[in-house]
C-alpha cells in the first residue's frame, strides 16, 4: 500500500555522527542490523551473574529446583511475562542486574559505537526461558522492531547480556539480519503513514513477514556463549527464540541499552530518574521511550502476589558511575 504523504522528524546531531565506515566490527553492526561481541565479560563472571539469577528465582520460597525439570513452573516461579521475562519484584534493579549493566566491557562497547562515554542505559528486564516447561508451551514467533515508522535512521542499539550457552537447540534470540537497511522502503511501500503511530514497538504479521522474505531475508538463531553480548538496531527485525525439544539449557540473559545522554530531554530524564526511586523498569530503551512498567506483580486470578516486593532483595552499590547511567546526575 502506498504511503500518504508525511514529514518524517528529522534526525539529531547525535544520530548522524555514527554513520559512516569504521574499517572494525561497527562496519557489520550498522550493515546487518546485528553482532555478537565476543567475551564482553569474562565467561567465569558471566556464569555468576547466571548463578545469582538462579539465587534471586530461588529466594520466593517455593519449591523451585534449578536441577530438578519437573519443578519448572508458573507455581514455583515468580511472576513472568509471555516472553519468559521478570520485571517485577525490584529485580530491574538488584545489585546482580547492575553489576553486570556496569562491566566495563559492555559499557566500553557501547562508547564505542555512539562516540563517548556519557551514556544511560535501560532499566531493562531478566529473562530467564525453561526449556520443555509442561506447563508453557512454546510461543510462536512474534517479529518486531522497537522504534517507530516515524523515527528513521538508527536511533537505538540494543543489547542482550549473554549468561547462558546460546546453540541451535537452545533459546536465543532470532533476527532478519539485512532488516534494518529496508526499514524505510517498508515503512513507504507496504503501509499507510496514516496508522502510523509514535510508539516505539511495532509486530509483524505473516502476509508482512513475506514481504521481507521477497526481499531474500532469511531467519538467523544467534548463537553465543556465557559472557558474549548480542548487539542489534531496533529497526532490525526480531523475536526471541525458544528452544527445542532437545535443549537442556536454562536461557538466562539482561537485556541492556546504551544511548547519549545529550539525546536524552529533559523530561525523558525526570521520567527515568523517577522510575529509578520507584525500583521499576521501563523499555529497551536508555534516553527515550521511557514510561514506568506495572510495579505490582498479579497472579494470573488478578490478585497481588503476596510475594510482591517493593524493592530489590540486595540493593546495588550507589557509585558515580552507576548513578550517571541511571541518569540520576550529571557528567
Amino acid at each position: 500500500m502506498a504511503s500518504q504523504t508525511m514529514t518524517v522528524p528529522p534526525l539529531t546531531q547525535g544520530l548522524i555522527s555514527i554513520k559512516g565506515s569504521y574499517g572494525d566490527w561497527r562496519d557489520e553492526l550498522f550493515s546487518q542490523g546485528y553482532y555478537v561481541v565476543k567475551g564482553a565479560i569474562p565467561r567465569d563472571r558471566a556464569i555468576q551473574y547466571q548463578q545469582r539469577a538462579f539465587d534471586w528465582l530461588k529466594s520466593f520460597g517455593t519449591p523451585l529446583d534449578l536441577n530438578d525439570p519437573s519443578t519448572w513452573k508458573a507455581e514455583n516461579l515468580p511472576v513472568q511475562s509471555k516472553l519468559n521475562t521478570f520485571d517485577h519484584y525490584g529485580v530491574v534493579h538488584e545489585k546482580f542486574m547492575w553489576d553486570a549493566r556496569l562491566e566495563p566491557g559492555v559499557v566500553d562497547t557501547f562508547a564505542q559505537i555512539w562516540g563517548t562515554d556519557e551514556l544511560l542505559v535501560s532499566f531493562d528486564s531478566l529473562n530467564v526461558t525453561f526449556p520443555n516447561r509442561k506447563d508453557k508451551p512454546p510461543r510462536a514467533p512474534w517479529p518486531h522492531v522497537d522504534q517507530s515508522p516515524m523515527k528513521r535512521g538508527l536511533h537505538c542499539v540494543q543489547g542482550i547480556i549473554n549468561l547462558s550457552h546460546a546453540g541451535p537447540e537452545d533459546g536465543s534470540f532470532m533476527l532478519l539480519p539485512g532488516s534494518s537497511a529496508l526499514s524505510d522502503e517498508f515503512w513507504d511501500t507496504q503501509t499507510d503513514s496514516a496508522s502510523w503511530e509514535s510508539k516505539d514497538w511495532r509486530r509483524f504479521s505473516e502476509d508482512e513477514m513475506k514481504w521481507w522474505e521477497s526481499k531474500g531475508l532469511k531467519p538467523v538463531k544467534v548463537a553465543a556463549e556465557p559472557g558474549d553480548l548480542i548487539l542489534w538496531d531496533s529497526r532490525t527485525v526480531h523475536w526471541g527464540g525458544e528452544p527445542t525439544q532437545k535443549s537442556d539449557t536454562i536461557r538466562t540473559v539482561i537485556y541492556a541499552s546504551y544511548s547519549p545522554r545529550k539525546l536524552a530531554t529533559e523530561q525523558a530524564l525526570a521520567e527515568k530518574q523517577r522510575v529509578f526511586k520507584l525500583n521499576g523498569a521501563t523499555t529497551h530503551w536508555a534516553h527515550d521511550n521511557i514510561y514506568l512498567r506495572p510495579l505490582v506483580a498479579h497472579l494470573p486470578d488478578g490478585t497481588i502476589d503476596p510475594r510482591n516486593r517493593a524493592e530489590p532483595l540486595e540493593k546495588p552499590e550507589m557509585t558515580e558511575k552507576l548513578m550517571k547511567l541511571a541518569g540520576l546526575v550529571p557528567y
